[in-house]
């Protein structure tokens, strides 16, 4: 019953700037989902294949990754696409521009984007607001959200910004995700060091214990890391999350390399890679986190999924679940079903 519009659509978008593009389009879906049209002809079902992960049940293991929805306005339009999970954000404390603009752009032969966008968002109190007038969650949909610093905050002030991020979100979240691997906001991924990690993993889980008792309810808290990183790093990284018992790692942001788009247009823009060549990337973090975390703790793949197959070889390596953006960019809402549909085949 399913009709793939997309491929009529890509064309248009894809003459607009990419940022203008991403906004006209989540524009479209969201009045596309008003008048139901989303449900009746654009999906078909999407398979429910149930994944029990870190005590939440989720539909499906196919995600939306982080940075698509930064203000959570788009969280009803975006679960009737047939996600298992949302994740919005990032957000910080307060509202910030991001970068000037252009600062998204893509290079279609290689299905990649760069994006140097630096958490642009509207701040805590407007994503929180936005947060609570979704029902994707009464359908049994999962929602992460992402918390993030403000670039204007000195590093040295970092654990403030996502202790003020982690109280905001807690009430209102099914999980959330520490943002300290997006390249854009300056000197962010050096959280990602040895001590910097243990510290802030340190305050933020101490927060978490009084949180979960004030509101009678443990809410997963998880590390998204970049695809940049050493095996010893990646080793290093694990060991802290085991010693303050966070419940999963999302494995991973985007990539500083650029070897897969040498000499392409648009290659040589600052900022962080997505698509194909991250896929790669990634599974190697995968299986690193998973040999050295052990069964217990979850790892959300992501990154250059854009089939079925992938999404499959993320599983294989050890992921618990994927997300996917960049791939939706270019294959449209039906790579969500094809995932799902290629992860119901192996009995995840």
């Amino acid at each position: 019953s399913n009709l793939n519009f997309y491929p009529l659509v890509r064309p248009l978008l894809f003459r607009m700037d990419a940022e203008t593009a991403h906004h006209k389009t989540l524009d479209m879906l969201s009045k596309a989902s008003r008048v139901n049209l989303l449900k009746s002809c654009l999906l078909g079902d999407v398979p429910q294949i149930p994944k029990k992960v870190m005590g939440l049940t989720f539909l499906n293991p196919v995600g939306l990754a982080a940075g698509l929805d930064k203000n959570g306005e788009f969280i009803d339009p975006l679960g009737a696409l047939g996600f298992g999970f949302i994740e919005v954000g990032t957000v910080t404390p307060k509202p910030q521009d991001g970068n000037p603009k252009p600062r998204l752009f893509r290079i279609p032969e290689r299905q990649c984007l760069i994006n140097r966008m630096g958490f642009n968002n509207q701040g805590l109190d407007t994503f929180l607001a936005n947060v609570q007038k979704h029902r994707y969650r009464d359908h049994g949909g999962i929602l992460g959200l992402n918390i993030g610093k403000n670039a204007a905050t000195p590093m040295e002030n970092a654990v403030d910004d996502y202790l003020i991020g982690l109280r905001g979100v807690y009430p209102h979240a099914d999980y959330i995700t520490i943002n300290i691997s997006s390249p854009n906001t300056e000197n962010l991924r050096a959280l990602q060091g040895e001590d910097e990690l243990d510290q802030l993993l340190g305050a933020l889980t101490e927060e978490r214990k009084k949180l979960s008792q004030e509101h009678g309810k443990h809410v997963p808290l998880l590390l998204k890391i970049a695809p940049d990183i050493s095996e010893e790093q990646c080793i290093a990284i694990c060991n802290i999350v085991r010693k303050y018992n966070l419940d999963g790692v999302i494995a991973t942001n985007t990539t500083l390399s650029r070897d897969y788009v040498k000499g392409l247009n648009n290659a040589d823009e600052k900022g962080g890679l997505s698509g194909p060549p991250v896929h790669a990337m990634s599974l190697e973090v995968i299986k690193t986190l998973r040999r050295h975390l052990g069964p217990d703790i979850a790892i959300i793949g992501v990154g250059g999924i854009s089939n079925g197959r992938h999404a499959v070889e993320k599983i294989e390596a050890g992921a618990d679940l994927v997300q996917i953006y960049t791939g939706l960019i270019y294959q449209g809402p039906q790579l969500v079903k094809n995932c799902v549909n290629a992860l119901k085949t192996i009995h995840i």
